[in-house]
C-alpha cells in the first residue's frame, strides 16, 4: 500500500492517472489494498488480545486458586496467613516476566530475518568499486577514447539477492550484449554527436564514461587513464551532465543549484541562469532563488526544467560535458539561444551529445551514428550526407522541407 502511494498518487501518477480515466481504477485498487492492509492489523490485533486476556485469565484464577487453597491450609493450620499472602506476591511477579517471554519468540525471529536481509545488503559487493592503485582525473583539456569496447548490463545474478531471488520469478531472459566493438576518440574541445534510432545504445556509451557501469571487454580513456582505474570523485567532477528527463529536487531553485556548486556566488548563480536563458523567468517570480520547484520539478514546464538543469551545468563547469537530449522539450527559440549559450559555455570542453534533431548537432566535429549497438557511420555533417545511410535518411525525413537553409546553416 505504501508502495501504491508514492507511485501512483505523487504528482505524476495522479495526472497520468487523470489523463487515461483511470482515477476510478485506482481509487479501488488502494482501497482493495487498504481493506487487506485493515483485515490483517484487525486479525493481528484480535489475536493479540485473545492472547493477553487468556494470560490475565491464568493469571486472575492462579491468585484465586492460591488464595482459596492457601486459605483453606491456613485454617487448618498448616500455613500461616503472611506465608499465604508471600506466595499470593511472588505469583503476581511471575506475570510480568510470563508476558514479556509470550512475545520473544515473535521479536527474536522478526529480528532475525531483518538482520538476515540486512547483512546481505551489506555484503553483496558493488559492481564499481575503486581500484587500490586509483589516480585522480587531473583538471583541464580532456580526451576521451573509445577502444574496442563491448558491454551488456549486468544479469540477475550479478546484482540481485539470494532472498529476494527465492520467492520471486525466476529472470530467464539470455545475456544480450548490448555495445559491440566501440571505438572512437573525442578530442580536447570537440562536440561528438551520437545519432542513430531509440534503442541502438547512446545512451548507454555516455553512461560508461563517468563509470556508472564497467566494460566487458576494452577501454575507455580519460587522458590515458583508464576510467577504471580513475578515482570516482574526480571522474565524477570533471563530468558533466544534463539528461532528457532533468530531474529537480523538491527543494529551492537556489538548492537544486547549489547542488552543482555548494560555494558558488551570486555573482556566479546569476551568470549561470543569464547563460541558460532563465534569468528573466526566474527575476519575475515573487521569491526569486527561494522559489520551491516541487515534486521532481513540476512547477515549472519541460523546457523551463530543463533550462535549470542546464544552468545549474554550466555552474559545474566540467570537463566533459554529456547532453542526452537537452535540447528535446525547448521550442525553436528557446533552443537556439541555448544552443548559442552552450557553444560559449564548452569552448574548450569535450562534448557527447545524444540527439534525435540533427539541427542541435550540425556543427559537430564528429557524427557517430550507433545502431544495434555499433557505430555504423562516422563524420562529419557534410560527410555523412554524401553517403546513403541512417544519417542521410533520418536528414532527408527531417529537412526535407527546408533543405537549402540547413545546407548554408551547415
Amino acid at each position: 500500500m505504501n508502495s501504491l502511494m508514492v507511485e501512483r498518487f505523487n504528482v505524476a501518477g495522479a495526472q497520468l492517472a487523470k489523463l487515461f480515466g483511470r482515477r476510478q481504477d485506482e481509487s479501488t485498487a488502494f482501497k482493495a489494498k487498504a481493506a487487506r492492509v485493515s483485515d490483517i492489523g484487525v486479525t493481528s490485533a484480535v489475536y493479540g488480545r485473545l492472547f493477553f486476556t487468556a494470560l490475565m485469565l491464568m493469571a486472575t484464577l492462579a491468585t484465586a486458586l492460591a488464595y482459596g487453597w492457601g486459605g483453606v491450609l491456613a485454617v487448618k493450620h498448616k500455613l500461616d496467613v503472611g506465608t499465604v499472602v508471600a506466595l499470593v506476591s511472588y505469583l503476581a511477579r511471575l506475570y510480568a516476566p510470563l508476558l514479556g517471554l509470550s512475545n520473544i519468540q515473535v521479536a527474536v525471529m522478526t529480528a532475525l530475518v531483518s538482520f538476515e536481509r540486512v547483512f546481505e545488503v551489506l555484503d553483496l559487493p558493488p559492481m564499481i568499486q575503486e581500484s587500490p592503485g586509483a589516480v585522480p582525473v587531473p583538471a583541464g583539456p580532456v580526451t576521451v577514447s573509445f577502444d574496442h569496447v563491448s558491454f551488456r548490463y549486468p544479469t540477475v545474478a550479478e546484482v540481485s539477492l539470494a532472498s529476494l531471488e527465492a520467492v520471486a520469478v525466476p529472470d530467464k531472459t539470455p545475456e544480450k550484449t548490448v555495445l559491440y566493438d566501440i571505438s572512437f576518440t573525442a578530442q580536447p574541445g570537440q562536440l561528438v554527436a551520437l545519432v542513430g534510432p531509440s534503442g541502438a545504445g547512446k545512451t548507454t556509451i555516455t553512461q560508461l564514461v563517468p563509470r556508472l557501469y564497467d566494460v566487458q571487454s576494452g577501454s575507455i580513456t580519460i587522458n590515458g587513464i583508464d576510467v577504471r582505474d580513475a578515482k570516482l570523485d574526480s571522474l565524477h567532477q570533471r563530468i558533466g551532465v544534463v539528461t532528457q528527463d532533468a530531474h529537480l529536487f523538491h527543494d529551492t531553485i537556489h538548492a537544486n543549484l547549489f547542488y552543482a556548486k555548494p560555494n558558488a556566488t551570486d555573482a556566479e548563480i546569476t551568470e549561470a541562469l543569464r547563460a541558460a536563458q532563465i534569468l528573466p523567468l526566474i527575476s519575475s517570480l515573487p521569491k526569486g532563488l527561494e522559489t520551491l520547484v516541487g515534486d521532481r520539478g513540476y512547477r515549472f514546464s519541460g523546457g523551463e526544467k530543463q533550462r535549470l538543469a542546464i544552468a545549474r551545468l554550466l555552474l559545474k563547469a566540467p570537463d566533459i560535458v554529456i547532453l542526452d537530449e537537452a535540447t528535446a522539450h525547448l521550442d525553436s527559440e528557446s533552443e537556439a539561444a541555448i544552443q548559442k549559450a552552450l557553444e560559449t559555455a564548452l569552448s574548450g570542453r569535450t562534448s557527447l551529445v545524444i540527439a534525435h534533431r540533427l539541427s542541435t548537432i550540425l556543427k559537430a566535429d564528429q557524427i557517430l551514428v550507433v545502431q544495434e549497438g555499433r557505430i555504423v557511420q562516422r563524420g562529419t555533417h557534410a560527410d555523412l550526407l554524401e553517403q546513403p545511410g541512417i544519417y542521410a535518411d533520418l536528414y532527408q525525413r527531417q529537412f526535407a522541407s527546408s533543405e537549402p537553409s540547413f545546407e548554408s546553416s551547415a
